[in-house]
Formats: C-alpha cells, structure tokens, sequence
C-alpha cells in the first residue's frame, strides 16, 4: 500500500511537471526515476536492465545511423521538383515524397531539407505548403519501426514485457492507409491555411548601417572605449571594413574611417545613432553582408532553451551574433540580448568563420539556409549506403538479420567509408533521449512492482466491462493523443504504455491492440505546435498561429483517428 501510494505520487509529480511547467523533459524523467530508485520501488538491477534495453539500443543505434543518412543525395535532388504550378499536386507530390522519406529517415531532417525549397518557390506561398509538410512527416513516420522514435519507444516497452519487440513491417498496414486518407484529406483543409505567411526573413527588418564618416569622434578608439555596448536596444553585430567582413567584433576592436557599422535589435531606436557625430545612416546594401547570414530554429530541449541570450555567451559558444528573432511568426523587438529563448524560435544570425566547426549546433538548431549543410556524399557513398539500407530493412523484415544488429552493420560501414564522423557521432549521440526512454522503461517497473498497473488496470476493465474492448480500445488511442498535444510525442507513449498493456492484461486479450493504439495515438499531434517537432519547426518558417494548426488540423486528426479506430481490430484481433 505504501509502495502504491508512492508510485501514484511519482506519476502525478511527473505529468504535473511535464504538463504546466516549462523544465526539460529529460530532467523531469531522470529526478522521478532516481526517486523511484532511491525509495526501493525499483532495484539496481532493474535500472542497469532498463539502460541496456535491446530495443533502446536499437532507436539509439537508429539515430546515430540518421546521421549519414541526412548526407545522402536523394531528397535533396528531389525537393526543387516537387512544387508545380497545380496546389493540388505540388501538396500531393510534396507530402508523398515527404512520408516516403520519413518512413525511413528522421523526419526532423526530412522537414528541414525540404523546407528551403519549399520557401523559395516561385508558384504558391510557403505557407500553404509548410504545415501540410510537417503532418506529411508525422503520417510516413507511422509507416515502419523506423519511422518515428515513438514507434521504437512502444518496441522497446514491449520487448521489456514480453521479451520480443514489435516487427519492421507491423505498422504498414495501418499506417499507409492513415497516410493515404491523411494526405486526401490534406488536399481539402491546407485551403483554410493563411495564404500571406512564412516570408523568408529579410536582412532590412533586422539590421541598420552606419559608415564611418572622416570627422567621426568614434575613430581611433575601441569598440567599448566609444561604448558602442552600451546602446538601449541596438547592438553592433558586425562591422564591414573595405571587403572585409569583422564578425563577430570583438570589445577591442577599434573604429576606422570608411568602417560600415551594422546594428541589430529595434531599429525603430534608430536615433540613438543619429546622436553620435560622424555617422552616416543609409539602408543595408547588398553583397558581403549577405554571405554571413544564416537562418536557425531552436531545437527542443536545446541547451540555450529558456535562457536569454545574453545569459548564454552566445557569441562565444556558437561564433555568432544573433540579428533578429521571430516568434510565432512575429517580429521580437527591443534588446535581443534580453529576450529568453524558446523551442521553435527563428533566429537570423551573422556568423563567423568557426560557425559551421562548433560541436554543439546540431543540438540547439535545425538550420534553415542550406547554404550551410554539412558536407554531402559522393554518388558511390550514395548508392552503397543506400543499398545497404535497403538490404538492412529487408533482413529485418524477414527475420534473418536483427535490426539492432543491421543498424549496426550500416553504421560501421558508414565510419569506414567516411561518411560519419566518430567525432559527428558523439556530437549527435542522443544522451537525452536515451535517459528519458530508460527512466521511463524503470518507472514502468516501479509501476508493476508496486502493484499498482494491476490495480488501476482491474479498475478501468470494471468500469469498461459493460461498454467492451473497443470502447476501451478507443479511450487508450484517446488518451495518448490528448498526452501527445499537451506534452510530447515520446513522453505520451511511455506514460500511457503501462496502462495499455495492463489493461489488456485484464480482459485476457492479445495486448498488440492495445500497444497499437499507444502508437498510433502518441503520433496522432495535428491540433498544436508542441507535441512534435516538426510542427515546431514550421511555425515560424510559414508565419503561423495556434489557429491555422487547430483548424488545419482537426480535420485530419478526426479522419486519422477514425482510420486507425477501424483498422486495427482488424489487423491485431483482440483474440490473438
């Protein structure tokens, strides 16, 4: 009883904290589990068990494959021919190619490869295109094991309850018919989206130019010296000096005459620099300026997350200066070094020479200019790496070569050929992801050891009883959908798992029903921005509000969700 009432208080303290408060996933998980360990509920063996989890290895090993897959040339070559001068069939051919791809790749990169294209396209506003991408994502993602981290996560629970996880292939039926009805019905709700959103971030509405005029007072002396640092709202982001780009500048640095000073922050402060004798103000001419800029959205669960940008040395850590920031598809204004950083924030920076070389990018930001990817394979790499891919999912799916194992096959292959880097690796390794999924498996345990999985489950199958397992059915798909939209995809799937099975459990059926609807549900997130991160990333990028998801996407959330109601009682009988 006390082990129960201990439990109870873990989960509240979990969901309560992932719910209504803005703390890292990651640290909400790994506080519950290590209070689960510390109070006896789970022992050591069984937190040693749940790290090493077979089907946790395998999404790590997952990831850590995506990387070079990223490097491969297919979508890319593809993303400039998708969008014609027919909306129907540029929404068609973009999400079809979208959900192929993110059958198989991360759909994060997927997303971020085509959304440069998208933007830059010549028949129809981003807007229009950018959402539809995003679901398009979600839906492929349902497709295979491999799809979605959420799909390998289910896996993963099951194989810790059964011994033997989820098939490569056991996800297709179900989830290519919610894709083809998704993306149908696509074609009918992407009309309700704004058609004047998602503008690519022009430099003007961000920076202000100043040369240097011969009587200044500012030349001869250093940038802190003339208090440039000092400005309300204004910060000097660069400076240019003939045809040489100063970025960032540094404290030091003096002014020279002739030296163009670019100011980023509230232009509308515009007289603060009027003030100062010898400036010449003028708008941004094109050319060096431009070469240095670049686009980013933050990652969720970036290190830089809720903290200003000034509070993160962000020059230092990332050799770049922030120009201008948008959040939900709005302009930030005012002192850029005082705004707090949020997951799915736009952010133009002009960044130095070191930009591309730090370690940390590709955990705080997805980059929007494809001017900065990473370096791309060669046609051999190209075709090998494919191939063997192709070969990897086909052994898996025929039960000759375990995943875990062909996965790892690919990415040594990967490291022999150069296509990954060990350093890119361990830059990329997903830790966080990694401690949530094996904090999550051990308070399952604790769930089960406590007795309390067994009582909550008798308790709903009394209550049920009468209604039978298809209404039971339909409240755990329900239930992890809600979870998804109001936390996240991952977290929703480990939190409702337990619960699935159990009941199941209690009406004596096949549990693969049960476990389905978890994945499914935790995939299902079209209403909000938060609950996956592609939708994330697109909010800025197409100028979006939390209405354009809401009514973009309830039509497809309820057709979705009447799809896979249907079908899986029919391809996982509740009579195994």
């Amino acid at each position: 009883m006390i082990d129960q009432l201990l439990v109870s208080l873990l989960f509240l303290g979990l969901i309560y904290c992932l719910v209504f408060t803005d703390w890292p996933a990651v640290w909400v998980f790994t506080c519950t589990m290590l209070g689960a360990y510390f109070t006896g509920l789970v022992s050591t063996a069984d937190l040693l068990s749940k790290g090493s989890n077979s089907g946790l290895i395998t999404l790590v090993l997952l990831l850590l494959v995506s990387v070079g897959l990223e490097k491969l040339s297919w979508l890319s070559n593809l993303s400039g021919k998708l969008v014609s001068k027919s909306y129907i069939g540029s929404l068609l051919r973009v999400g079809g190619v979208t959900a192929l791809f993110s059958a198989f790749v991360n759909n994060t990169a997927v997303v971020a490869t085509l959304a440069h294209s998208i933007r830059s396209n010549r028949f129809h506003p981003a807007s229009r295109l950018l959402i539809p991408l995003s679901y398009a994502a979600i839906l492929g993602g349902t497709t295979t094991l491999i799809g979605t981290s959420t799909n390998l996560i289910v896996s993963s629970f099951l194989e810790d309850a059964t011994g033997q996880g989820l098939a490569f292939f056991d996800f297709f039926i179900v989830g290519i018919a919610a894709t083809v009805v998704g993306l149908m019905v696509l074609c009918l709700s992407a009309r309700l989206l704004p058609a004047d959103g998602g503008d690519v971030i022009d430099v003007n509405e961000y920076l202000i130019e100043a040369e240097v005029g011969p009587d200044s007072r500012l030349i001869g002396k250093s940038i802190l010296a003339n208090r440039l640092r000092d400005l309300d709202d204004l910060f000097l982001v660069e400076i240019v000096r003939g045809d040489h780009l100063i970025s960032p500048v540094a404290p030091s640095e003096y002014i020279e005459v002739g030296d163009k000073l670019i100011f980023s922050g509230d232009i509308k402060q515009v007289n603060a620099l009027e003030n100062i004798s010898g400036l010449r103000l003028f708008a941004l001419e094109e050319g060096l300026l431009r070469d240095n800029m670049v686009e980013v959205i933050v990652m969720p669960n970036a290190a830089i997350e809720g903290k200003t940008v000034k509070d993160t040395g962000f020059r230092s850590m990332f050799d770049a200066a922030v120009v201008g920031m948008r959040r939900g598809g709005k302009r930030l204004s005012g002192k850029l070094g005082n705004i707090s950083i949020q997951a799915g924030d736009s952010m133009m920076l002009a960044v130095g020479p070191d930009f591309n070389a730090r370690k940390n990018l590709d955990k705080n930001f997805v980059v929007v200019d494809d001017a900065v990817a990473g370096a791309r394979v060669s046609p051999l790499q190209n075709y090998l790496i494919s191939f063997t891919l192709l070969a990897v999912v086909a052994a898996a799916s025929m039960n000759i070569v375990p995943l875990i194992k062909g996965l790892a096959m690919l990415l040594v292959l990967m490291l022999v050929m150069g296509v990954v880097k060990g350093s890119e690796l361990r830059r990329r390794f997903p830790f966080e992801l990694w401690l949530i999924i094996a904090s999550a498996l051990t308070l399952a345990q604790a769930l089960t050891n406590s007795g309390l999985v067994s009582l909550l489950a008798t308790g709903l199958h009394t209550h049920l009883a009468v209604l039978g397992p298809y209404v039971a059915l339909g409240g755990v798909f329900l239930g992890t959908l809600v979870l998804t939209e109001t936390m996240t995809n991952n977290a929703a799937a480990a939190l409702a798992f337990p619960i699935a099975y159990g009941l199941a459990e209690s009406y004596g059926l096949n549990h693969m029903p049960f476990i389905m609807a978890v994945a499914y549900g935790a995939s299902a997130s079209f209403l909000t921005p938060y609950g996956y991160t592609t939708n994330l990333m697109v909010q800025n990028l197409g100028g979006y509000t939390l209405k354009d998801y809401f009514r973009t996407g309830l039509p497809l959330s309820l057709a979705y969700s009447a799809t896979v109601l249907v079908l899986i009682p029919m391809v996982f009988p509740f009579q195994s």
